[in-house]
């Protein structure tokens, strides 16, 4: 897959049909609010979280919501000190922003973790690596809110604009189907001033803001004020899909 080749995907992208997640997410908070006004129960969300900038925005009005349990499996993030940093900065959020949520911290095991990603090394930011990505961890938290009766599942990472949105909804109705008893709630934070309010709370908390996503491959695009070289972007397109698909 050549430049030529990406940029098309991208252009398709740009102009493709796009659901509203964001008008999704609130249609489903009314029902939630008019549900608990009968039973006077908020249910459970279990929220995959990858750092305190993505998530403060999102706990504050989720937290109003849902009973609240937060999902840190973060084996892609590196080095170490840096999931580290984003671990402990999410922690300081929750104890000094008053936010009452459970947190559940996965053990950290980035080798393992890379070995499915390592053949997908050329994979441009926002193909077939990242997608696969997404699904890896959503998998995983998501079984682990079926196992333990959550009523709903989501990610914080519809919030970043780096991060594609539609994908990863869709990745969710995918995930679904495989755990019927918990739903997943569709999500774009980033819409409905999130992004502004993300902003404001980062600067209020002082929040460390990270200049790239985690992955040792976003690291050194983010280091290297040079292009990335062509050969960096070869040969995606054909199984972006079909390798989340299997991993689902």
């Amino acid at each position: 897959m050549n430049r030529h080749d990406i940029e098309t995907v991208r252009r398709l992208r740009k102009h493709a049909a796009k659901t509203n997640y964001y008008l999704v997410s609130q249609n489903e908070l009314k029902r939630i609010q008019k549900q608990r006004e009968e039973t006077g129960r908020k249910p459970r969300l279990l929220l995959h979280v990858c750092c305190a900038v993505c998530a403060c925005a999102p706990l504050e009005w989720l937290s109003e919501a849902f009973d609240l349990t937060l999902f840190f499996n973060n084996s892609n993030i590196a080095p170490k000190a840096e999931y580290d940093r984003r671990l402990e900065e999410l922690k300081r959020y929750l104890a000094e922003s008053g936010i009452h949520a459970g947190l559940i911290v996965l053990p950290y095991n980035h080798e393992e973790y890379m070995k499915p990603l390592r053949p997908m090394a050329s994979d441009p930011e926002g193909f077939g690596r990242c997608f696969y990505c997404y699904a890896v961890r959503m998998r995983e938290a998501y079984a682990y809110a079926a196992a333990h009766g959550f009523d709903y599942f989501t990610t914080i990472m519809s919030v970043s604009r780096q991060k594609d949105s539609q994908k990863m909804n869709q990745i969710g109705r995918s995930l679904s189907r495989l755990f019927p008893k918990t739903a997943y709630f569709y999500s774009d934070f980033k819409k409905g001033g999130g992004q502004i309010r993300q902003k404001e709370l980062t600067e209020q908390y002082g929040l460390y803001r990270q200049d790239y996503c985690g992955c040792e491959y976003s690291f050194r695009t983010s280091t290297s004020s040079a292009p990335m070289p062509l050969q960096e972007e070869a040969q995606t397109s054909g199984r972006n899909d079909p390798l989340t698909a299997q991993m689902l």
